[in-house]
């Protein structure tokens, strides 16, 4: 009787002990790691960018302007800024309200793009020369003088896109 008993309460928790057993050997199992690689992608390169097109950090985010202008499109949201009339850009002009100038976090300096007001479709092209707008959400920020040309009294959806970009220019 001892026996059967062992026999009876071993077959009960035969698939109880039967799964466990497969879940922790699936949980031992993983890929193996890839060995390196020539043909991995090598990090961006910054050495011979200028100061104002290397990686900077503003209010605890690092910013990573991008090594090539070529193809660039993107939709967001604009706003302008104009209070820092002498101000320096930060490729180093004197920033002029009235110009048509922008600022962007990541695009290279200078970039010629056309901002299209997406509400009105007015576009103007631009020279972006300076680094911005450090708020959330906000795509370019335009000089006073180019947000009135498009239309831009405080935020707009516009799209940007670079223009003086040929296949293999930076």
């Amino acid at each position: 009787m001892f026996n059967h008993l062992n026999y009876d309460m071993a077959s009960k928790y035969l698939p109880l002990r039967l799964l466990a057993s497969i879940m922790l050997l699936a949980g031992c199992a993983s890929e193996p790691p890839l060995p390196p690689s020539d043909s991995q992608a090598q990090l961006p390169s910054y050495r011979d960018q200028a100061l104002y097109n290397q990686p900077y950090t503003v209010k605890g985010k690092t910013y990573f302007p991008l090594l090539s202008r070529h193809g660039y499109r993107e939709v967001g949201l604009a706003s302008w800024y104009g209070a820092e009339s002498g101000d320096r850009t930060a490729n180093g002009n004197r920033f002029k309200p009235n110009g048509l100038t922008a600022a962007h976090k990541t695009l290279p300096i200078p970039s010629k793009v056309r901002v299209t007001n997406l509400a009105n479709g007015r576009h103007i092209d631009v020279t972006v020369n300076d680094r911005g707008p450090f708020v959330a959400d906000r795509l370019i920020d335009l000089s006073h003088g180019a947000a009135k040309r498009i239309g831009v009294n405080g935020l707009a959806q516009v799209s940007v896109e670079i223009l003086d970009a040929s296949p293999g220019s930076r």
